[in-house]
């Protein structure tokens, strides 16, 4: 299986035009043989907190997107904003070149550190689908620094994605963490991020395509573009040559955080 991970220079709350911006390098990444292509977090908004007048109504983001996968005959993963209640969520969907939603995930942990909290409800399950024979799951962003829930997807996964909008200011955080979970869950790690600058803020890149023994096969720094890689057997071969999961103690794991209701045991 072949991905490409679309590095896009998001224009803050300019849909329309990321959204034509975006089809240019779905298109390119089709042509050259992708798969499957993946987008950063809010990908035609960048990461707004105007959930009112960024969010979709009546799912026209991924109407627009799966025009784009039907003609590209390509699947793709996009970030969107979506109403909920008092406030939104921001989600990540995948669709395939059918027209069918794949997986659609909700951002579990909103990044309090900018108040992402108090416009967005976080989501509690993990989603993850399989496409060309690969199990693939999907999080967003601030969720990598929170390994747990890696380690969950990675029980079946082989492949993780991780779509973010991840500022330059913390751009060693990015690069170390996104290698750390490769290394940690023995799965491919696919971080995209956007590039440019949002509001007060610049965004390099460091878009990533890392192999489950931590080996960065491709990366992509301050531009936008596209970085690809084929996909094999590689997650197997790792996990069989040097299998740490096997020695996991998940169980006794939960009985060591406080509070636990087994702590007593």
């Amino acid at each position: 299986m072949k991905i490409s991970l679309v590095q896009l220079g998001i224009k803050y709350e300019c849909k329309s035009i990321n959204l034509i911006n975006a089809a240019k390098y779905i298109s390119e990444a089709s042509a050259n043989g992708s798969d499957i292509v993946f987008l950063p977090e809010m990908s035609f908004t960048g990461f707004s907190m105007n959930v009112e007048n960024n969010m979709d109504l009546h799912a026209e983001t991924i109407d627009q997107i799966k025009k784009m996968s039907y003609n590209n005959k390509v699947a793709v993963g996009f970030g969107w904003i979506k109403g909920s209640g008092e406030k939104g969520e921001n989600h990540y969907t995948v669709i395939s070149p059918d027209g069918d939603i794949l997986a659609d995930y909700v951002k579990m942990h909103p990044f309090s550190y900018s108040g992402e909290d108090k416009f967005y409800n976080g989501g509690n399950s993990l989603a993850s689908f399989t496409y060309c024979g690969k199990k693939i799951s999907i999080f967003i962003c601030y969720d990598l620094r929170f390994p747990e829930i890696f380690q969950a997807a990675s029980e079946e996964s082989e492949i993780i994605v991780v779509a973010a909008n991840w500022p330059e200011r913390r751009r060693d955080h990015w690069r170390t963490l996104l290698k750390a979970r490769a290394i940690e869950n023995q799965s491919w790690i696919l971080g995209v991020n956007c590039y440019g600058d949002q509001q007060d803020l610049h965004y390099s890149g460091d878009s990533s395509i890392i192999r489950p023994d931590g080996t960065i096969v491709s990366q992509l720094s301050d531009a936008e573009g596209v970085i690809s890689a084929v996909i094999g057997d590689e997650a197997e071969e790792v996990r069989k040559g040097f299998p740490v999961k096997r020695d996991r103690k998940t169980e006794l794991y939960k009985t060591l955080y406080k509070g636990s209701e087994n702590n007593e045991l």
